[in-house]
């Protein structure tokens, strides 16, 4: 077991840079490290074979032999016991169960994505903004088990603490890759995959598509849908009919209906 320290003051050098990765995207860029609260997502973060820097722990929520349980085998470089006041301080939220940790972030280059189908389906968002919205369909995509989702002209910091807190983890369990429109457009094009594309104008009911094939269903933001980039490169806008009297829904809804739709047609494999 790696040797316990102890940290009891807020004022502790160690403490201002978990405050400071936890608060600042420009921070985690820069440092290539993020925090991280809670058992379960500490867990999906070692299966996703993320690498924890420092792990620190309450011990009036939780004992180290908890801890030592819970990751037995897993390599962990520092583990420091808390005081009750510095994890107040530190933690996100009320129900971490004791744990935060320093975690070191991954690339997300286009390269890295390797395809163990000939007919990968892939969930690619541009440019989304909202936090719970990412989260949110990333746990769509993890739940659909669906090869890959790409982030296309980021404006949010993957590691941003309220989106892995919406993804309930899901940040760790789906190969997401991170490039620009251009580079995404192209990777999808010399891959052979068709580029299915969320929009009102001459659009296709969804549900007349075939998503059998090697397939990318590509989303937009609520308040401006998809630029010119994505779709005069589509293959199909597709369209999901509405029965009432407003025209759209929220995205990630509108994601998950099409993951589901894609996956119904491949037996949900």
């Amino acid at each position: 077991m790696t040797e316990i320290k102890h940290i009891s003051s807020v004022q502790n050098a160690l403490v201002k840079k978990v405050l400071l990765l936890k608060e600042k995207s420009r921070e985690r860029k820069k440092t290539g490290l993020f925090i991280l609260e809670g058992q379960r997502e500490l867990q999906l973060a070692l299966h996703g074979n993320y690498k924890i820097i420092s792990l620190f722990f309450q011990e009036d929520l939780i004992e180290l032999k908890a801890i030592s349980n819970l990751f037995l085998g897993d390599k962990i470089s520092e583990i420091i016991s808390i005081s009750k006041a510095v994890y107040q301080k530190l933690a996100y939220r009320e129900t971490t169960e004791g744990l935060i940790a320093i975690v070191e972030a991954k690339d997300h280059d286009l390269s890295s994505l390797k395809f163990k189908k000939v007919n990968p389906l892939i969930l690619v968002l541009e440019s989304p903004e909202k936090p719970g919205n990412i989260g949110a369909m990333l746990r769509t995509a993890d739940a659909a088990n669906i090869d890959a989702v790409i982030i296309a002209d980021s404006k949010t910091d993957l590691y941003n603490p309220n989106i892995i807190r919406s993804s309930v983890g899901c940040v760790f369990t789906n190969n997401v890759a991170i490039a620009s429109s251009e580079e995404v457009i192209s990777f999808l094009k010399e891959n052979n995959i068709l580029i299915y594309t969320a929009s009102l104008q001459a659009s296709k009911n969804y549900a007349e598509i075939d998503f059998t094939g090697a397939a990318a269903i590509t989303m937009g933001t609520e308040s401006t849908g998809l630029t010119a980039k994505w779709i005069d490169n589509t293959d199909q806008n597709l369209i999901i009919p509405m029965s009432g009297q407003i025209d759209s829904m929220n995205v990630s809804v509108s994601a998950a209906i099409l993951i589901f739709e894609a996956k119904r047609q491949r037996n949900f494999n």
